[in-house]
C-alpha cells in the first residue's frame, strides 16, 4: 500500500461530497456489471467492501435481505447514509471496515461479497490477503470490479494515479481467487486497465472465464 489506511481515509473524506460526480464512464460501467453479477436473492446477505458512498450497496439493497457496507472513510460513509435516508433504504449498514479486517460479527452469514474500484489501493500481497478474507466469510460468490491490467499500461495514459494506486494484473487476481478454492466464472474487459472478475464456489453456478464480453470493443 503506497499510503497508510489513515491517509487514504482522509483523502477520500475530503472528496466525499463530489465523489459521485467525478467518476468516469468506465467506473459506472464497472459498477453496473458488479451489480448485475452479484445478483443476490431476497434472503442473501451481501458484504460490500470499499463501499464508498454506496453505489453498489444501495443498488443491491432492494434485492437482498441485508447489505453490510464497509469502508475506511467516514466522510464517504456519511454520504452513503445520507443517500440511504433520502431513498428510504433501511437494510444497508454502513460501518468501518478494511479489506483485511472487514469487521463482520462472528457468526454473521455472508452470501455474496462485492467491491468496486477499491482493491487497487493495496499491494499485490495485500490483495491476496484481502481475497483470503473474502473467502473466509464463506460467501458463495465474489464480484470484484477494479483497475487491473489486461496488458501493460500505456505510460502516456495511465488509468490510475501511480502515487496512490497499485493495480495488479488480471492474472494475479484470478490466481488469488483460485488459490482460495474459487472458480473464476467470468472476466469482463471494461477497458485495457479495468476488469470485472466473478469468482464462485465450485458447484454454485456454472460458467466459463472466456464468457465475459468486452465493453471496449
Amino acid at each position: 500500500m503506497k499510503r497508510t489506511v489513515e491517509e487514504h481515509a482522509a483523502r477520500f473524506s475530503e472528496k466525499a461530497a463530489e465523489y459521485d460526480d467525478s467518476k468516469s464512464d468506465e467506473y459506472h460501467a464497472c459498477a453496473s456489471l458488479v451489480v448485475d453479477y452479484a445478483d443476490p436473492s431476497t434472503d442473501d446477505v451481501v458484504l460490500d467492501l470499499g463501499a464508498g458512498t454506496g453505489a453498489i450497496a444501495l443498488a443491491l439493497a432492494p434485492d437482498a435481505e441485508r447489505v453490510l457496507a464497509r469502508d475506511i472513510s467516514e466522510g464517504m460513509m456519511d454520504e452513503g447514509r445520507r443517500k440511504a435516508d433520502e431513498r428510504g433504504v433501511a437494510n444497508v449498514e454502513f460501518a468501518y471496515g478494511e479489506f483485511r479486517e472487514p469487521e463482520v460479527d462472528p457468526g454473521q452469514r455472508v452470501d455474496v461479497v462485492t467491491s468496486n474500484f477499491a482493491l487497487h489501493h493495496l499491494a499485490d500481497g495485500e490483495k491476496r490477503e484481502a481475497i483470503r478474507e473474502m473467502a473466509a466469510t464463506g460467501a458463495r460468490r465474489v464480484v470484484l470490479g477494479d483497475v487491473a491490467f489486461f496488458e501493460g499500461p500505456d505510460p502516456e495514459a495511465p488509468f490510475y494515479g501511480p502515487e496512490v494506486d497499485d493495480p495488479a494484473t488480471v492474472g494475479t487476481l484470478v490466481e488469488a481467487f483460485t488459490a482460495e478454492g474459487f472458480a473464476v466464472t467470468a472476466v469482463e474487459r471494461v477497458h485495457d486497465q479495468v476488469a470485472v472478475i466473478v469468482a464462485e464456489r465450485p458447484g454454485e453456478r456454472g460458467g466459463d472465464a472466456e464468457g465475459g464480453r468486452s465493453l471496449s470493443e
